[in-house]
């Protein structure tokens, strides 16, 4: 239902449904159609649910969201990049999408917990107050890993303190940058 080709450059129009990430501008990625899937399936959404978004990027992934969840905040650091897909996601008539520019290490307190919070870009440990974003039973999907390479990893939260950890192999993303990420 979600047409890559709408949140990608003109210039890569061609390559929009090849499984690889593409350049969005200002360093940026969108993800590769493969992991998009992995990551949104592993949030395990019923259709119910107000996920947290870190990193809205083209918008392609808030879309998928917007289409199994109820609700989606999404934030973003790059006011250009939140501009564009601000104005891609508005033609597309998604009303159940709200993007902020700000630091996404620090979540969105405002609109927690969360049933599920997916993050885009690489970090060297999950943000603790990401965690604590979450409600008992959700879900945190984020790669962990050094600049270079990754695990996709998701993080079950079972009680206020306990996490259940889980592996969805190795990945490759972009770095987060924030207080609780990477400096830039």
């Amino acid at each position: 239902q979600v047409q890559r080709h709408l949140f990608i450059p003109e210039a890569y129009i061609d390559e929009a449904y090849n499984d690889y990430p593409l350049s969005i501008g200002y360093g940026q990625t969108i993800s590769q159609p493969f992991i998009v899937a992995i990551m949104t399936e592993a949030l395990k959404l019923s259709g119910k649910e107000k996920v947290l978004e870190i990193g809205t990027g083209s918008g392609y992934q808030a879309a998928i969201l917007a289409e199994l969840a109820e609700q989606v905040y999404s934030i973003e650091r790059l006011p250009a990049i939140a501009k564009r897909s601000r104005k891609i996601l508005d033609e597309l008539k998604y009303s159940n999408i709200v993007i902020t520019i700000g630091d996404g290490t620090l979540g969105w307190k405002e609109h927690s917990p969360y049933d599920g919070i997916i993050v885009t870009a690489a970090s060297p440990y999950p943000p603790k107050i990401l965690l604590e974003q979450l409600k008992i039973g959700g879900r945190l999907i984020i790669p962990i890993g050094d600049e270079f390479t990754q695990d996709l990893t998701l993080y079950i939260r079972e009680s206020e303190s306990d996490y259940k950890k889980e592996s969805y192999g190795s990945c490759r993303f972009v770095k987060l940058i924030g207080e609780q990420g990477w400096r830039e």
